[in-house]
């Protein structure tokens, strides 16, 4: 006598790796074959198939189970496909814009200009940079670093300003 499940049907034994081998890999290569027509990618697929059924059921698998999961693999395996080829359109149209790489040029200018602003906060008064690299740099709220400060709201927008006129003086003067 079998085991039955609640609903009274037949429960089969679970079956090994060898046993699905044996049972599907015939039908499976020759499902994937007939739609990737490439022998490797047919065995990674039919060896997918064999991991997930492993993994998703206690009972024997029907036919209509084993085809759908391989269907399913086969679908995702064309989305895949078709969101790698559109990244490689997408790069072979960045590729036109003829960016600049790395122009020394240009690096020299910007560690330049680098130095400037670091020069242009060493010479603000301590509160004044702090407010403004809280606000700037580490994005903090007004509110918060004026209750960190113990001064008002208006109070760090004041220094704020007055650390962005010193910078853009700066970086005019040094033109």
């Amino acid at each position: 006598m079998h085991p039955t499940s609640e609903s009274g049907l037949e429960r089969q034994s679970v079956p090994n790796a060898e046993q699905f081998s044996r049972r599907w890999r015939p039908a499976l290569m020759a499902f994937f074959l007939r739609r990737v027509r490439n022998p490797t990618d047919a065995e990674d697929l039919t060896q997918e198939v064999f991991v997930r059924m492993l993994n998703l059921t206690e009972d024997r698998p029907s036919d209509a189970y084993v085809f759908q999961i391989a269907q399913n693999l086969l679908i995702d395996r064309s989305r895949k496909h078709l969101v790698r080829e559109r990244y490689r359109h997408g790069v072979a149209a960045d590729a036109g814009r003829e960016l600049d790489d790395f122009d020394p040029h240009r690096l020299v200018e910007g560690r330049d200009q680098l130095a400037k602003i670091v020069g242009a906060l060493g010479e603000m008064p301590e509160r004044t940079r702090t407010i403004f690299v809280l606000y700037r740099v580490e994005n903090m709220r007004q509110e918060t670093i004026a209750n960190a400060f113990g001064i008002s709201s208006s109070a760090v927008k004041q220094h704020v300003a007055k650390a962005m006129a010193l910078l853009a003086r700066k970086m005019r003067d040094d033109r």
